[in-house]
């Protein structure tokens, strides 16, 4: 740890500590938000939103496919301990600078001066577009949840695409209510979710444990399988790290809200690696738990339900009404893990609008009762646009919510590279309760080799000479975004000067 003084005292409930106060100074920001987000609240926002375990649920039968069993809980090791140096790498740069710019910021103020501006800027938008596409994705699970709950419970039900996309826009209408006049008691609601997190898991977990058939242990731990054809198990399972990586990624959810945390400096590193270690124990737990009970794969995987998961519960406690009670902790879950992302997203498009990043900037950063009314809304309208896509076509939509996935790894990529230019040309760094000290490069360098590998498999598509259908174009949408976010820097390059420019040296 660097020499910090510890000063804890509360200056006023909206600023904070003077730790808060002090480092809101040498940023050269002014504080707009009430502190009232206490560590309780912080983890419970953060856990949610990460929803490893429920995820695991949800994306581990694409891992069960391409690398099988045995392949699924490796690659979810190894995407466990990759993510970790990544998670440590941003804890510390949080701790440095704790602010809802998150990414675009360190990259802002430690990355080679002559390229600040620009690499800023463009980390800057794949955050915003990531955390977008987030939210949007996330009503859309909670949606489609309950439509396959409606079919669980009503054989003679016949599913419509387009009612899917209906409940996942009224799921946006509630993010939004609870996000706005729900706001003041946000960081309660959290607490109480973060309950259910743990809660749900056990009710969840004891079921499956106790009336599923157990497959044995040496062929859960042995088995691998090449459902993409590719010819290669190693390169199956790698396939498969599309699975872990969802399940984990959003370390940095909690940065993005740390000017409405007490002592955020020092709180927000402790959350990022408590999140990150519950979380990924949680999912690694339901990994095994599902590995053993899933019994019939392709019995599952053709389940009408549209969630294998589901099937599961039913096959486990043969059911409906037990089945639905599992499920209807998801869908609770699943709906507040949307509330944080419409949270998240909103704060990084206030933070990057203040910096003058985005069009419109004056209205995108504009704060109403302690809350950017203006983001939220415009997140939510986002979040409906992007819906409503999927009326005609669930993989257009399906490609486009990936995206999210693979701007965010870029912005680890980006920040985390930045600080390793830092300290690999001995540059001086900023003082911290959390630093990583001697480690900091070795640990720099194996987050970068990680989160490279993990990009780039992400683009993969689910089988070897895939169908157009079942293409992965994610890397095509994402040239296309870049592209686009260059041609718009050349004509505000004037405005953005980079939140750097705005950093006091001595505060």
């Amino acid at each position: 740890m660097e020499n910090v003084p510890e000063v804890q005292v509360v200056v006023t409930e909206k600023h904070g500590t003077e730790i808060d106060a002090r480092d809101m100074k040498r940023m050269g920001k002014t504080q707009s938000f009430q502190r009232n987000f206490a560590f309780c609240s912080t983890l419970g926002f953060s856990m949610v939103l990460m929803s490893s375990w429920e995820t695991q649920l949800a994306t581990a039968t694409f891992g069960l496919t391409n690398g099988g069993t045995a392949g699924a809980i490796y690659i979810y090791i190894t995407t466990f301990f990759g993510f970790g140096m990544a998670i440590v790498s941003m804890a510390e740069m949080a701790s440095m600078a704790p602010t809802a710019g998150g990414q675009y910021h360190w990259v802002s103020e430690f990355a080679a001066p002559s390229a600040q501006r620009f690499i800023s800027y463009m980390t800057g938008w794949l955050c915003v577009l990531g955390w977008q596409a987030g939210s949007a994705a996330g009503c859309y699970l909670a949606g489609t949840e309950i439509q396959a709950l409606i079919i669980l419970n009503n054989p003679t039900y016949v599913p419509e695409r387009w009612h899917g996309s209906l409940l996942a826009i009224a799921l946006v209408c509630v993010s939004l209510f609870i996000n706005t006049v729900l706001a003041k008691i946000l960081p309660t609601i959290q607490a109480t979710i973060l309950v259910l997190h743990v809660c749900g898991f056990i009710a969840i977990l004891v079921p499956l444990w106790v009336l599923s058939p157990h497959v044995p242990a040496d062929q859960v731990f042995t088995q691998f399988n090449d459902g993409g054809d590719w010819r290669s198990m190693g390169l199956a399972t790698l396939v498969g790290i599309l699975s872990p990586t969802v399940s984990l990624i959003g370390p940095d959810a909690a940065v993005h809200i740390s000017e409405e945390v007490r002592n955020a400096s020092k709180t927000i590193p402790r959350i990022m690696l408590a999140a990150a270690i519950g979380n990924g124990t949680f999912g690694f737990v339901m990994l095994v738990t599902l590995c053993f009970c899933i019994g019939n794969l392709e019995e599952v995987l053709g389940t009408p339900t549209g969630y294998p998961f589901i099937q599961v519960f039913y096959n486990a406690t043969q059911s409906t009404g037990g089945a639905t009670v599992m499920t209807c902790i998801m869908i609770i879950l699943s709906q507040f893990c949307a509330v944080t992302n419409m949270t998240t997203a909103s704060r990084q498009l206030f933070s990057f609008a203040r910096d003058r990043g985005t069009p419109f900037h004056t209205f995108f950063r504009r704060v109403v009762h302690d809350i950017p009314l203006n983001a939220i809304i415009t997140t939510s309208v986002f979040s409906i646009l992007l819906i409503s896509i999927s009326f005609g076509s669930t993989i257009a939509f399906n490609q486009l919510t990936a995206l999210g996935v693979v701007a965010l790894l870029a912005s680890y990529m980006i920040s985390i590279g930045s600080m390793a230019w830092k300290r690999i040309h001995s540059q001086p760094l900023l003082p911290s309760h959390f630093s990583l000290g001697r480690w900091g490069l070795p640990i720099n360098m194996a987050a970068l080799m990680f989160l490279v590998l993990a990009f780039v498999m992400i683009f993969f598509p689910p089988a070897r000479n895939p169908k157009v259908e079942s293409m992965n174009w994610s890397s095509v949408i994402f040239g296309g975004v870049v592209m686009l976010s260059l041609v718009y820097y050349l004509r505000a390059k004037e405005k953005y000067v980079g939140p750097v420019k705005l950093v006091r040296i001595e505060a």
